[in-house]
């Protein structure tokens, strides 16, 4: 009982049904698919049939341009930012944690697409970061902004960036659940990369223009 108590003290002060209502939150909040829509609704092309066949804002970056990519991109990083902010305040670093995981799973399985593939969680990643652990998430995005600017590789900058992040958490003396979030959020990040990692060891990884034509569609 004394330890259940120091647990909620320290990280948590939410019941077990405010958590779970967070979850659920977090995982259909992820779940929007912003990339697949934006481009759908504006185009009129699935972008999951374009590019690299993601539906994250670095396809639709790279496929139509800054003008459809950066509000993807913040679009992204709200729906990471929402739930584990809210969660946070309302019940402590635990729901924070849990509601921000289940945003990137629903990033990554949206259920508005029939549970099929969708993003690789990087911007849905630093959005529930900002909203958990405001410093980590920084660390976080201004490793990824750095090493893009040298590299152009948006992969890079977040197989790097998602490195950084239990790093940070733990200079920063974050509470446990931020450390552990940190650590499986870059785990995941990683794992999603792999086919990234390969193309880059073969040298045929695709670099990002910051200024591009929009690509034609037929």
């Amino acid at each position: 009982m004394l330890a259940t108590q120091e647990l909620g003290g320290i990280t948590g002060r939410g019941t077990d049904i405010e958590t779970l209502a967070f979850i659920l939150f977090g995982y259909l909040a992820g779940s929007l698919p912003f990339g697949y829509w934006v481009v759908r609704w504006t185009k009129g092309v699935d972008i999951r049939t374009v590019g690299s066949g993601n539906i994250g804002a670095t396809n639709v970056w790279r496929t139509f341009g800054p003008r459809y990519g950066i509000p993807v991109i913040l679009l992204d990083v709200a729906k990471g930012f929402v739930p584990a902010l809210a969660a946070t305040l309302a019940a402590g670093h635990v729901a924070g944690a849990l509601a921000g995981g289940a945003a990137m799973l629903g990033h990554w399985r949206p259920l508005f697409l029939g549970f099929a593939k969708g993003g690789k969680m990087v911007a849905t990643c630093g959005g529930a970061l900002l909203g958990l652990a405001p410093l980590v998430g920084l660390v976080g995005a201004i490793v990824w902004i750095a090493v893009f600017a040298l590299t152009r590789y948006a992969s890079v900058a977040s197989i790097v960036a998602a490195l950084s992040l239990p790093i940070g958490a733990l200079l920063l003396e974050e509470p446990w659940p931020v450390l552990v979030f940190a650590s499986a959020a870059a785990l995941g990040v990683l794992i999603l990369h792999r086919g990234n990692l390969a193309r880059l060891r073969a040298g045929t990884e695709t670099r990002v223009r910051l200024r591009r034509r929009p690509a034609t569609t037929t």
